[in-house]
């Protein structure tokens, strides 16, 4: 965008998709004769809140609430640190030559919350479930073939002795 004056603001990315605690590059390039007054000011559902404001080579006041998070470029970007769900909203740039003739500039920034960590949880748990299940059935298929086994020896120890009883009651006789 150009203004009258000859100060021209590019948004090279005006959309911007990005995760909770991401770093993130509000990217811009203003170019123009003299020195100009940067302002950068974010707006969403819960309200307007002026950032940072900067002239070229000089001063830099940053907001409070960004200080610790904001990082000013010459160009006029800024880089977000450690983005949150209230960062998301509409990012608007107003370059103001000294000669008093403006350029404006918006970017829309979207926030999404990482679920990988929890379908890395459930897929973790459920791994774990299944192994524990199959150690559970070997367990007991092994049981069951080692009762088999108890029961073949007792019933044949029954047999053989019913078998002597017999025997015996026959030679009694």
């Amino acid at each position: 965008l150009s203004a009258p004056g000859g100060v021209s603001l590019v948004v090279p990315q005006p959309n911007i998709n990005a995760t909770v605690a991401q770093t993130i590059l509000l990217s811009v390039e203003y170019s123009g004769g003299g020195i100009a007054t940067i302002e950068w000011k974010h707006v969403s559902s819960w309200g307007t809140t002026k950032i940072v404001e900067w002239k070229s080579g000089n001063y830099v006041n940053i907001s409070t609430v960004y200080k610790d998070r904001v990082t000013t470029f010459e160009n006029g970007s800024i880089q977000l640190q450690n983005v949150g769900m209230r960062d998301a909203g509409y990012y608007f740039i107003t370059v103001t030559e000294e000669y008093g003739t403006n350029t404006y500039g918006t970017i829309i920034l979207n926030v999404y919350e990482v679920i990988y960590e929890d379908l890395h949880f459930v897929a973790v748990l459920f791994a774990f479930l299944a192994a524990l299940s199959a150690i559970l059935i070997c367990f007991m298929w092994l049981c069951n073939k080692s009762l088999n086994l108890v029961q073949k020896k007792v019933t044949h120890q029954l047999t053989a002795s019913t078998t002597e009883e017999i025997e015996l009651e026959n030679i009694e006789c």
